[in-house]
């Protein structure tokens, strides 16, 4: 009996503690404009050493960030080459997740057309792409972060090796 009361009291404790920490977070990013993100990293960060076209190359690209126009969910379009001549137009979705005034983590994710080049085969010209982005917030509302990414056709085609990419991401509001 003493046992379940101490477990209680912890329980409600912790309950106690994590308020004011849940108040720090909040969804969405509701009011803010439209943004240009430039990103710059790396593709296929960790290449499949038995398949012989892949390697990782430097990514370079940009994207349109419509803001939270479909309630928390905020659209975007946007598109990548890489070193090894790949190309990747995509559309998708995030939301922000706002830790304090400052951070936010913006998962999301992500379709659209692949061509290869002479790189990474990744087994479809349709490729998805899922991930999170960590941003620091300025006051200006510009925000600079590191995105972390997968990327494959979820199935579509028999050969599915999939990839990751690491980039640093600026993003600047337009007025």
């Amino acid at each position: 009996m003493k046992l379940a009361g101490t477990r209680t009291g912890i329980a409600a404790l912790v309950m106690l503690l994590a308020l004011p920490a849940a108040a720090q977070v909040r969804l969405g990013s509701p009011g803010d404009p439209a943004r240009i993100a430039l990103i710059g990293g790396a593709f296929d960060v960790a290449p499949n050493r038995s398949q012989s076209t892949s390697r990782t190359a430097a990514e370079i690209g940009g994207e349109y960030r419509f803001g939270d126009r479909l309630w928390l969910l905020a659209p975007f379009i946007g598109a990548f080459g890489t070193s090894d001549g790949a190309f990747y137009g995509y559309f998708g979705f995030g939301f922000d997740i706002h830790f304090g005034p400052h951070w936010i983590l913006t998962p999301n994710v992500a379709a659209g057309y692949f061509a290869r080049g002479g790189g990474t085969d990744l087994g479809s010209r349709w490729e998805f792409r899922s991930g999170a982005e960590l941003d620091y917030r300025f006051p200006d509302l510009s925000r600079l972060g590191i995105a972390v990414h997968h990327m494959s056709n979820a199935g579509l085609t028999r050969r599915n090796p999939g990839e990751e990419a690491v980039t640093l991401v600026y993003t600047v509001p337009i007025p």
